[in-house]
């Protein structure tokens, strides 16, 4: 599980979290209860990590996260990023060896270029070959991460065996930002039907 923003987490040496508002985090429960392990990195030392997810260092590091995964467990691995995250899930998934995953989940894709000055299409999605699922919500109202390009999303995933649209409608804006977790950008308040929806693609994907 990759998080939007600066991807910084914020795990302190109890295990609480000083930052869990972000879709993948704060849903890690429910991931749990329907039978999926979860993995979710922090930033080092609170580093901001815009700018920095479409890199080959950062593929190398998201590849690292996978080959851990593996170690944990014989189960299949899939890569989720939402927002800025999904940059991260993209460029992983373009660049590990499809053998090595089940598929990418893409969520409220950054698709315009902003002040993280990087999207989706930076993270080489045409060398992306595995099962793509994309999520977009038709209430988000952030500026980089339109759900009308859900579809240019998918087309330049011109390898993948399958790219699947999902899209999905609702949430609450408790933040003044469109941007923020606490949005429908971040599926505030509909978490349950998402992740619904996510692991039923999921579920089809290990049973073909």
């Amino acid at each position: 599980m990759l998080p939007g923003g600066a991807g910084d987490v914020g795990i302190q040496r109890n295990g609480e979290l000083r930052h869990d508002d972000n879709f993948v985090v704060r849903t890690r429960d429910l991931w749990i209860r329907r039978g999926f392990a979860v993995v979710i990195p922090d930033a080092i030392d609170g580093d901001n990590l815009r700018g920095l997810r479409s890199s080959p260092t950062y593929a190398a590091l998201v590849s690292d996260l996978v080959q851990f995964a593996h170690r944990q467990s014989a189960s299949p691995v899939f890569l989720l990023g939402t927002s800025q995250g999904s940059i991260a899930a993209m460029n992983g998934a373009a660049h590990i060896d499809p053998s090595q995953l089940a598929g990418v989940v893409l969520t409220e894709s950054v698709s315009v270029m902003g002040g993280s000055h990087e999207t989706v299409f930076q993270a080489d999605p045409q060398n992306v070959r595995v099962p793509a699922l994309i999520v977009a919500n038709r209430q988000d109202q952030c500026d980089v991460a339109p759900p009308s390009n859900a579809p240019r999303i998918a087309a330049a995933m011109s390898a993948s065996p399958s790219v699947k649209l999902l899209y999905v409608s609702g949430g609450v804006q408790r933040s003044a930002d469109a941007c923020d977790s606490l949005t429908p950008h971040g599926y505030y308040g509909i978490e349950q039907e998402v992740v619904n929806d996510i692991a039923g693609w999921m579920d089809q994907q290990l049973s073909r």
